[in-house]
């Protein structure tokens, strides 16, 4: 992760349109964005207080999103709630919460968790065994994991959080998926124990990732060490007011994972009709590996459909979900496309 002259190495991330224009210049605009894990059915839009804008935040605002978000995420109360503008800002200084040591990460995952690990100095190795982790002074893991899907029990990792604080180390579980994850695989609930921060995120499930709103949670401690890093105002007045409204509309959230349900088994079927196999994700994303994985990525980009690469992982991709119906038919008709080809080049090679 560091470079030799002492420097992080940036990552590569899905959903941007720019890079996804350069490397693919004669697509049909606009593209499908299917390079991220953002639900395509925002939250509804509402018109918003002046004051969201014109004043600085209030604190109680702020203390009435913690409260909505404790409620949301099954937290012990309030007072184990850090908002932030966004998750990604929390990666590092949650990092910085133990001295600099041995951070292991639980992958093939998001690689942001070693890039922050490595900004607050520590020495960062990626690991595939759960067990492991226990060496650790800082260990992290994506629960759901991010492209694969991958869950572990809230068991294993409440068992793991209590070697880990023995020993004056510390347990980042990222839930920022568990939205549409099974809810009693959570550790939200477990934070007041000491030694553990959940990560939630609020733009994905939501789909407003825009409004750049995530939070931390954990013993009370750790959170007043974080919200002081922050100073006040950290969170924006129109992120105040979309977190509080739709975190607390329980109704909408029940609805919504229904609908992304449907959506993912519509999606799985639609590959599955042109042979292309599902091996995990959740209702925001699926997981595909194949070994043309590269030649699909392409010709799906060509016609203005874009999905979710990893350049360390060739036979690798992700798949979002489409949002309106137009964009379902504009993918099946590339995938038809993507397979009249293959069957083309499978006959040339048969003569």
């Amino acid at each position: 992760m560091k470079l030799s002259d002492g420097a992080i190495a940036a990552v590569d991330h899905g959903g941007s349109l720019g890079r996804a224009s350069a490397l693919f210049p004669h697509a049909p605009q606009p593209f499908v964005d299917l390079s991220t894990g953002i639900n395509p059915h925002s939250y509804p839009l509402f018109d918003l207080p002046a004051t969201a804008l014109s004043r600085l935040p209030e604190a109680a605002r702020l203390q009435e999103l913690a409260k909505v978000a404790a409620d949301a995420y099954g937290a012990p109360s309030a007072v184990h709630v850090a908002a932030a503008p966004g998750t990604q800002i929390l990666l590092p200084r949650v990092a910085s919460l133990v001295s600099p040591g041995r951070a292991l990460v639980l992958g093939p995952t998001y690689a942001e968790h070693a890039r922050a690990a490595a900004i607050a100095g520590h020495a960062v190795a990626e690991v595939e065994d759960v067990e492991a982790l226990a060496a650790a002074d800082l260990a992290i893991v994506v629960n759901p994991n991010n492209p694969d899907g991958r869950v572990v029990s809230r068991e294993r990792l409440f068992r793991l959080a209590g070697e880990l604080r023995a020993k004056g180390g510390l347990l980042v579980v990222d839930e920022a998926f568990m939205d549409v994850g099974p809810h009693v695989e959570s550790l939200a609930g477990d934070v007041g124990q000491g030694g553990i921060v959940v990560l939630r995120s609020f733009g994905k499930f939501f789909g407003l990732a825009g409004v750049r709103l995530g939070f931390a949670l954990s013993d009370t401690l750790t959170v007043e060490r974080l919200e002081t890093q922050f100073g006040p105002w950290a969170v924006a007045g129109p992120a105040l007011e979309y977190g509080i409204r739709a975190l607390a509309d329980s109704g909408w959230q029940a609805d919504m994972r229904r609908l992304l349900a449907e959506d993912a088994a519509r999606l799985d079927a639609l590959f599955g009709r042109f042979g292309i196999p599902v091996a995990g994700g959740t209702t925001l994303f699926r997981y595909l590996q194949m070994s043309d994985a590269a030649g699909l990525f392409s010709a799906l980009g060509e016609r203005g459909i874009l999905l979710r690469h990893f350049s360390d992982r060739p036979q690798v991709l992700r798949a979002g979900l489409p949002g309106r119906q137009e964009e379902w038919q504009r993918l099946e008709s590339a995938l038809a496309g993507w397979d009249a080809r293959r069957d083309d080049s499978a006959r040339e090679i048969a003569r």
